[in-house]
């Protein structure tokens, strides 16, 4: 019987944005902080600068030469943590209103998040 692509009917909801400073909690790559550049929600991977780099190998096109190029790959979102503003240490993120408006903030600091 054959595997059946699931398809989910929505996107779930990140406790990261692209932006975001954030540090790497497990993997070759432990301990290395970088910015979100972009964000998979749907396969909840993200890809953090700097973090989980990987060679490819690029056929040349009329526009680009080809041969190996270093990128940065996807990184599952469980192993990224929100760095904290003021101490730049792991950090969990809450919520709270502020003028009206909901921010973000850190639990370790107190501090708001961007």
């Amino acid at each position: 019987m054959a595997a059946k692509n699931k398809v989910k009917r929505f996107a779930p909801k990140l406790h990261i944005r692209r932006g975001d400073k954030v540090v790497v909690l497990a993997g070759d790559d432990k301990g290395k902080t970088g910015e979100v550049l972009q964000l998979f929600p749907d396969k909840n991977r993200a890809i953090v600068e700097g973090v989980n780099i990987v060679k490819k190998h690029v056929k040349a096109t009329q526009n680009e030469e080809g041969g190996i190029q270093e990128m940065e790959a996807t990184i599952h979102v469980s192993n990224l943590a929100i760095a904290d503003p003021k101490s730049g240490e792991a950090t969990r993120v809450g919520r709270r209103n502020e003028n009206g408006k909901s921010v973000r903030y850190s639990k370790k600091s107190g501090n708001i998040i961007k």
